[in-house]
């Protein structure tokens, strides 16, 4: 079950930026846009880093009112987080797999990933994904940086159940698709974001993915919406890992 959260929202218009941030080939891609007190569509300007301190370093700007990461925060013991199943009973058919399993805290000292696979086997039964895998390094850093302090501006989201809740839960074609992109941008369009498919030509393929740019803006919109209070979360009552991070998911 996921609720409405009661906040105290911001001044719009009031100079305030939410960034969105998406892992990419190259780093981080980061998406960000004023906060505006009109219906005119807000321009994105993208950022594109190789560390994920560079985007923290951003919450010492106040201006910077909301940052939401396509990255879990925070690390399960054993098992998965209460969040994961949540949100893939939220998705369609199809988009379920977009929701996966993190690496539990005793991989970080994997070296690759049979070792962390075996380790999950012989330590619970259940071993690690390659999908998993390949972004355990993401994850690692951001757990290296972060305080639990600073979850009330640093945020997960998850771009799947963000774009899905604003297309009413109709199924979406694959965000690989034309058709899946074309979708994705006109529901960021709708939701007063500057969207267009120039943004694809940012940056080197081999750097940022075209899917990149549409899921960290769709972090951005989540962002504008937490602050003007709109934002959902799963589940209800996070838990905590055991550094004290909040194991959620804003949609």
């Amino acid at each position: 079950m996921d609720r409405r959260l009661t906040q105290e929202p911001w001044p719009l218009g009031a100079g305030l930026f939410c960034i969105g941030v998406d892992g990419c080939a190259a780093g981080w891609l980061m998406a960000e846009a004023e906060l505006a007190a009109t219906d005119d569509p807000a321009e994105v300007r993208f950022t594109l880093t190789a560390e994920w301190r560079a985007v923290q370093v951003r919450l010492a700007e106040p201006r910077v009112a909301m940052i939401a990461v396509d990255m879990p925060i925070g690390l399960a013991e054993t098992g998965q987080r209460a969040c994961e199943p949540a949100a893939r009973r939220l998705l369609p058919n199809g988009r379920k797999s977009s929701v996966f399993t993190p690496p539990r805290r005793y991989m970080q000292d994997c070296r690759d990933w049979a070792e962390a696979n075996a380790r999950g086997k012989a330590t619970e039964g259940k071993g690690l994904s390659h999908q998993a895998w390949n972004i355990a390094h993401k994850i690692f850093e951001i757990d290296a940086c972060l305080a639990p302090a600073e979850q009330d501006r640093v945020i997960e989201a998850h771009p799947e159940l963000i774009f899905h809740r604003r297309n009413g839960w109709t199924p979406l074609p694959g965000k690989k698709s034309a058709e899946g992109r074309e979708a994705r941008l006109a529901l960021l369009q709708a939701n007063r974001l500057a969207a267009t498919e120039n943004w694809f030509a940012l940056f080197p393929r081999s750097q940022v993915a075209r899917d990149d740019y549409l899921d960290a803006a769709a972090c951005l919109m989540l962002a504008r919406d937490h602050v003007a209070g709109h934002a959902l979360r799963l589940p209800d009552e996070p838990e905590h890992d055991s550094r004290g991070l909040a194991m959620e998911i804003w949609y």
